[in-house]
């Protein structure tokens, strides 16, 4: 599976579950962690759970299990690493707090 056929089954599954304002950043040439960010948020601790919980259950039954969740406990920012692909699902404030968005958008010029 591609990493972008990734993206689009990881945005699917949290769409299912009503996730808010997903939003994918292209992270090719920028670093090596990963080739995107699915970023997205829901209303509340148990709906970041259930987002996570329908990731999880959407890619693994094509086969595709994550390296790793991290973020459950509390869920106010919980991570679903798929290597090429890494999905954050927040709670508003801590979304607002963090900025994937602002801090992945452009590539910054450093000074000579």
């Amino acid at each position: 599976m591609t990493s972008e056929e990734l993206v689009e089954m990881i945005s699917a599954a949290a769409a299912d579950k009503k996730a808010r304002d997903i939003v994918t950043i292209d992270l090719r040439g920028k670093t090596t962690i990963a080739d995107f960010f699915v970023v997205c948020e829901g209303d509340t601790d148990r709906q970041v759970r259930a987002i996570v919980d329908n990731i999880e259950e959407a890619c693994r039954a094509q086969g595709v299990r994550p390296l790793h969740v991290a973020g459950l406990r509390d869920a106010s920012w919980a991570c679903v690493d798929f290597d090429s692909v890494i999905a954050h699902v927040f709670l508003p404030g801590e979304r607002v707090f963090y900025d994937l968005e602002g801090l992945w958008s452009s590539t910054r010029a450093q000074a000579s």
